[in-house]
């Protein structure tokens, strides 16, 4: 069940193009390939690497987004805005055991087109974690959720 490294965080915001415009004029990232969530996302990159990703944050967010995502919080200022740290996985299943072991509570989503199963939890402090697996690990399991389920 090792995690390998830091994957992205999801930073949710009332102006998407502002936030956007300025990670790529003052910090120098890229926009690249979005999956289609059936929700507004962009994700930017350094190098080939996805690092941030935004969407819309606040009290009016899609129902799609709430049923993938979820939203524990509605700021669109501070600290708040940071939904989400997601880390890359490998050995699901025995993630999945070690879970249950220890009482943890989580959600499981996959997104096809970028060949991930998702596991979403959350630490003591009532921070949301993501931790991404190979879909190819996720063989026979059936996610509580798939975006391309999502209503258009």
């Amino acid at each position: 069940m090792p995690l390998s490294h830091i994957e992205h965080v999801l930073i949710q915001t009332a102006d998407m193009a502002a936030t956007r415009d300025w990670y790529v004029r003052v910090l120098g990232f890229r926009v690249g390939p979005s999956p289609d969530f059936k929700f507004p996302v962009c994700w930017l990159y350094l190098g080939e690497q996805d690092v941030i990703h935004i969407t819309e944050g606040g009290a009016n967010v899609s129902e799609n987004r709430r049923r993938y995502v979820g939203q524990d919080s509605q700021a669109t200022r501070g600290s708040g805005v940071i939904d989400h740290v997601a880390f890359r996985c490998t050995g699901l299943r025995a993630m999945l055991a070690h879970l249950r072991a220890e009482g943890v509570e989580f959600r499981e989503r996959q997104v096809s087109d970028q060949g991930l199963y998702q596991l979403f939890l959350h630490d003591p402090n009532g921070i949301k974690v993501e931790l991404n697996f190979a879909n190819a690990e996720a063989a026979g399991l059936t996610p509580e959720l798939r975006a391309s389920d999502l209503p258009a």
